[in-house]
């Protein structure tokens, strides 16, 4: 079989019936500022890129820079979410705001937290929120627990991705619970895409390994010390995560195996 580094277009993303080259979606926080927002996007080869819009001006104040003049929407999918929001109703809200600000896209990012010190989801706000957004014709993506049951329960609401937490928002700790994880991916029939705690390349590789179809990511790249080198980076791990999953990995053994023959040995 030959193997090309081309991009197959079976092998894109899809979301609520959409197709995306890259697997890496990205925030668009904590940016030096709006230039260097835009050049690690593109560095990081995405097409998603997601936008706080609590805290990012996407057209709520017309006399502020916007970031859709650095990432326009004819070039970038911009994915508002309901980060900040404690309670169903101000999450439903705040998307609500996003879907007129962004001409009736119904592709949303939902999150309802549970409190500022972990940030950590409050699963029965999240339900609640979800149901409510999917009857009113948005298309959710749902950050959660890395609970497989919480995971089923939003996809059987009608969620169109699932998004467990590696481990907190911000807090760079990587994967802390692969096999929940496992359990969430073998289960879902919606793309399962890793979102909040990746801290560097190898999280993200490990995360596509495990069978992810994305990773969503902002701090380890805004945080870095080099934010485009990181970006870069973070592209080539997805993208080597990705192809090491579709190769399929060698099996473990508890024994070593020679790498070479042992037939046919010269004397």
């Amino acid at each position: 079989m030959h193997y090309s580094n081309a991009t197959e277009p079976a092998d894109c993303l899809t979301i609520a019936g959409v197709s995306y080259n890259s697997r890496l979606l990205v925030g668009s926080g904590k940016y030096r500022d709006l230039a260097q927002t835009r050049e690690a996007t593109i560095a990081a080869g995405a097409d998603i890129i997601t936008v706080a819009i609590r805290r990012v001006n996407i057209g709520q104040d017309p006399h502020a820079p916007s970031l859709l003049d650095v990432l326009p929407p004819d070039q970038f999918t911009i994915l508002p979410n309901s980060a900040g929001c404690y309670t169903a109703a101000d999450a439903v809200y705040t998307l609500q705001l996003a879907r007129e600000l962004l001409g009736g896209r119904q592709l949303v990012k939902l999150e309802v937290l549970g409190d500022q010190h972990t940030l950590f989801p409050h699963m029965p706000e999240t339900l609640k929120a979800a149901e409510a957004l999917v009857r009113d014709g948005f298309d959710v993506m749902v950050y959660c627990s890395d609970d497989p049951i919480q995971a089923r329960l939003l996809e059987d609401i009608g969620c169109v991705a699932i998004m467990p937490l590696a481990s907190l928002i911000g807090s760079g700790m990587g994967i802390l619970n692969p096999w929940n994880l496992s359990l969430i991916i073998e289960q879902a029939k919606v793309p399962v895409l890793v979102d909040a705690g990746v801290g560097t390349a190898s999280d993200a590789a490990i995360a596509m390994e495990l069978g992810c179809d994305g990773v969503l990511m902002n701090t380890a790249i805004a945080g870095a010390a080099d934010p485009l080198r990181m970006a870069h980076a973070m592209k080539l791990a997805v993208q080597a995560g990705r192809q090491a999953r579709l190769a399929g990995r060698m099996a473990r053994r508890f024994a070593a195996a020679p790498s070479s023959p042992l037939t046919g040995m010269l004397a």
